[in-house]
């Protein structure tokens, strides 16, 4: 099955040894304690090395790669039970467990990675050089004990994670964004930028597709609220959604995206793929970074310029970072209403100044009061996330944009969440309250769509509930 490079000749196909079972693949739960003595643990590393060398001199990786997983499992583990015959290693049945799921995970995996990735409770895995892996789970940082063995081990699965999308990283190409396969974000920064050792980030999509109902169970926002932001989905306002560095804005956009009519033609732009719409007729875009020979680049202002020649419904970029901010809103301006992006800020009114800056750091020439008249009429709506000091994700903000007064957006809040206090366990006390708009900018667009008593009832209910009236 596997184009030999080299043969070992020591290894010899012959039954094992009956204090020496065959190798089977690892059946322990994911993430698993290692059934390896501590004394034992030095030993175990030298010989996990040895036979990994060995096998690394033993098949064709790339052809390993192209076969069936169960098959190239099984051929792997006979693979692994000679070479250990052959090196005369005495090992109990489950240390063998342990070393081909090792061995398995550095071949056809993420080596230490996979049982972090499997478990479905982690938002971020971080990897900074060979030094324990941090996770966060439950909006907290939490050191584990697992780790890379070395510098090349690390660097060989950045290197297997990135080329799955067409890139790469090494010295001439240290930073790279990537996905994996289920849209999990990965950032890969390596030596000499990364100075002790590669960095590898990690932003870990749940398996479950969430929900604004979802969102409501977690106190993230109340369910009048989530109606809210399920109107202006469905009525094909133009949003911005803001926030600072994981605090859900791309979790909160694709919860949006689901009030979108299955019958609407979507162009998704995205630096890395992570969204998750469920519509049918959706189009993703990525870009590219430039090649060895420092050409076929493809921006994000590429994508969304393109994009605009594909007869879209709707225009979603992932995240707006730079000048490709003016073209969105253009498109946003002349018949792609409902297109919807998110950019990285503090505020609501923080978002729109940085679309400003971002438009003008482009090299747009255009006189600020124009810049600014053309996002007040781009942009319906912001929503504002925010990650709070104790690891929770809130909706802080739904605010519209009215228009302008002189040289100045005007913004109105329709939902907003205050912060009162916190508990003796360091938990943040708050609620979200409707201000008592009762007639937003939006209205008449809800009307055309048929959502106007729907609104309706959802601004009096959550004025009511929180006060508002």
């Amino acid at each position: 099955m596997f184009g030999k490079r080299q043969r070992l000749p020591e290894v010899h196909p012959k039954p094992q040894a009956a204090s020496q079972p065959p190798v089977r693949p690892a059946s322990r739960p994911a993430g698993a304690a290692e059934p390896v003595a501590p004394q034992r643990a030095q030993e175990f590393d030298g010989l996990r090395k040895a036979v990994f060398d060995a096998l690394i001199d033993t098949i064709d990786m790339k052809r390993v790669g192209q076969q069936d997983s169960e098959i190239a499992r099984r051929e792997i583990g006979l693979l692994v039970a000679e070479i250990l015959t052959a090196k005369k290693a005495v090992m109990t049945a489950a240390e063998q467990e342990v070393l081909l799921t090792d061995l398995l995970n550095d071949i056809l995996g993420y080596g230490p990675l996979e049982p972090l990735l499997a478990r479905d409770d982690i938002a971020d895995i971080m990897v900074n050089g060979c030094r324990p892996i941090m996770i966060e789970v439950g909006g907290k940082m939490v050191e584990t004990d697992i780790r890379f063995r070395d510098e090349t081990q690390l660097l060989n699965i950045c290197q297997r994670i990135v080329s799955q999308v067409g890139r790469r990283v090494d010295e001439s190409s240290p930073i790279c964004d990537a996905r994996l396969q289920d849209g999990s974000r990965v950032n890969v920064i390596a030596p000499p930028l990364s100075i002790d050792g590669t960095t590898l980030t990690i932003r870990k999509f749940k398996k479950d597709k969430l929900t604004l109902d979802q969102l409501v169970r977690f106190g993230s926002i109340t369910p009048e609220g989530a109606e809210i932001l399920r109107i202006i989905g469905r009525v094909r306002c133009n949003v911005l959604i803001s926030g600072g560095t994981g605090s859900g804005k791309t979790t909160l956009l694709n919860c949006m995206t689901r009030s979108i009519d299955a019958t609407e033609r979507i162009v998704t732009c995205e630096d890395a793929a992570e969204l998750q719409l469920q519509q049918p007729h959706v189009v993703r875009l990525e870009t590219r970074p430039k090649n060895l020979e420092g050409e076929g680049e493809v921006t994000m202002r590429d994508l969304v310029k393109n994009c605009l020649r594909m007869r879209p419904e709707r225009i979603i970029v992932g995240e707006v970072r730079g000048a490709e901010a003016i073209d969105l809103l253009q498109a946003m301006n002349t018949g792609h209403d409902g297109s919807m992006g998110t950019v990285h800020a503090n505020s609501p009114r923080e978002a729109l100044s940085r679309l400003e800056t971002m438009i003008t750091m482009g090299g747009s020439t255009l006189p600020a009061r124009t810049l600014r008249e053309m996002i007040s009429k781009s942009i319906d709506v912001v929503v504002q996330a925010a990650r709070l000091r104790d690891g929770s994700r809130k909706i802080t903000h739904i605010s519209e944009v009215l228009g302008m007064e002189g040289d100045v957006i005007v913004t109105q809040d329709l939902f907003i969440y205050d912060i009162e206090g916190e508990d003796a366990n360091g938990h943040i006390i708050g609620r979200h309250r409707a201000t008592g708009v009762m007639r937003p900018g939006f209205w008449d667009r809800a009307r055309y769509f048929g959502e106007a008593k729907n609104l309706t009832a959802a601004l009096e209910a959550a004025a009511k509930t929180t006060g508002g009236l």
